[in-house]
């Protein structure tokens, strides 16, 4: 490894709203101080699972809901048995949703729609998540405030996201979507696309900086919010020389926490 690639611990700043009575000011930055985060994109995806699980055990989540979770969710029935929670997977497509095994709840509407039809819904969840998904929405904010109202009091809203302005997401965010799509094919032939589809990407707040994102949750509502900048991806993997460039650009951009040039972020906002 070279000495530009060594690892860094991501300390992000936890914002804070006053705090609502009884409630826990230091509840979410002391869960994310446990989860020992490096600033790498291979720790982001390899602890995201876990991340997970230790913001829904820290609060004592009973209902979770997974954003786009589609035919692929995050955990197995036995896995939330042992958790001890019920999962809710939501799509916007009714046939992502059923492609799902037996043994999941559903919940098929657009995290940018209006609510109003599945207001059974509202305040019903401690923790929402997503992967890889809010970069797809074409409206952020609104995407933030509707799952605002979908967590219960002191709820917890997780969006792990590619963010930018990595290279790789702006071309993806600036092209057209035909053309993005071939693009990702070619430097990505290792993804299997019949389960992983493309889909169009509008980049929509997706940024690892909490200057820019803690004032927009603040404004719906979010009491704390937490920002966590990873560095890296795996997109120039078929061209070595500009791979082994970007390799050591990325230890410079993580050692001296150049959110602008982070590739991904994990967004926790608690309501």
């Amino acid at each position: 490894m070279l000495a530009s690639d060594a690892v860094a611990t991501a300390s992000p700043t936890v914002q804070r709203q006053p705090a609502a009575p009884g409630f826990d000011r230091d509840d979410l930055a002391n869960t994310i101080a446990s989860l020992g985060v490096e600033s790498d994109w291979l720790w982001a995806w390899e602890n995201y699972k876990r991340t997970v699980q230790e913001l829904s055990k820290r609060i004592a989540a009973r209902r979770l809901i997974e954003i786009g979770g589609g035919r692929g969710p995050l955990f197995n029935p036995a896995e939330l048995n042992d958790l001890g929670v019920e999962l809710t997977v939501n799509d916007i497509a009714p046939g992502e949703l059923a492609l799902l095994p037996p043994g999941y709840e559903t919940a098929c509407f657009d995290v940018v729609g209006d609510l109003s039809r599945v207001a059974e819904l509202r305040g019903s969840f401690d923790l929402a998540f997503s992967r890889m998904v809010f970069e797809h929405v074409a409206d952020g904010p609104r995407a933030w405030s509707n799952l605002y109202e979908l967590l219960a009091p002191g709820g917890i809203a997780l969006a792990f996201i590619p963010t930018l302005y990595a290279l790789p997401f702006v071309l993806n965010w600036i092209f057209p979507d035909k053309l993005a799509a071939a693009i990702v094919k070619t430097i990505r032939p290792d993804r299997n696309y019949d389960s992983q589809p493309v889909f169009p990407a509008r980049y929509s707040w997706c940024f690892a900086d909490e200057a820019r994102m803690t004032p927009m949750l603040s404004a719906i509502g979010y009491r704390e919010v937490a920002v966590l900048p990873f560095y890296g991806h795996s997109y120039y993997g078929v061209f070595p020389i500009i791979r082994d460039v970007h390799r050591w650009f990325t230890g410079i951009a993580r050692r001296r926490d150049w959110r602008m040039l982070a590739s991904f972020a994990y967004i926790v906002a608690r309501k």
